[in-house]
Parts: structure tokens; C-alpha cells; sequence
């Protein structure tokens, strides 16, 4: 049986532009990585972006890709940001 997990994500600048919003509420499988839900999330929403472009949070900690997701977690996927 496949226990899904609540999660919210948070998309920033070009991310948030690119998914028409600036954050959503998915019921993942319980077994999905960071990685794995990066990929579904870029094929949904065409993100231009390649993971090693991107930092990542989770419930405002930054974190790395192997990182594992909890039920509840609040994640952000933050691209590079230009500034001046």
C-alpha cells in the first residue's frame, strides 16, 4: 500500500513565474526524493532550471538533495537570483 504525505512548496523569482504561482500543496508518495519531485515538478510546470542550479529549503533550512522529506515538510526550491 502507498502512504502518500502531505507537502507544501514554495517557488521563488523565475520558478514562481515559470508555475503561475508561488506555492502549492501536493500528497506525495512517502518514498519520493528530493530529486524525484524536483523532476515531476519541472515536468509539470517546465522549469528551465537543472537541480545543481538551485538551492533548497526545508521548513527554512537550507538543506542538500539527499535530504529526506517528512509529512508536513514546507519545501522551497530557490534559483539563482541577480541582483545589483
Amino acid at each position: 500500500m502507498n502512504t502518500l504525505k502531505p507537502i507544501t512548496l514554495l517557488y521563488f523569482a523565475s520558478l514562481a513565474e515559470q508555475a503561475g504561482c508561488d506555492s502549492e500543496t501536493l500528497n506525495i508518495d512517502a518514498n519520493t526524493s528530493l530529486t524525484e519531485l524536483y523532476t515531476t515538478l519541472k515536468a509539470k510546470h517546465n522549469f528551465k532550471q537543472s537541480p545543481s542550479q538551485l538551492r533548497i529549503a526545508i521548513n527554512d533550512n537550507f538543506c542538500d538533495w539527499q535530504s529526506e522529506i517528512q509529512a508536513g515538510d514546507s519545501i522551497a526550491f530557490i534559483p539563482p537570483v541577480a541582483g545589483g
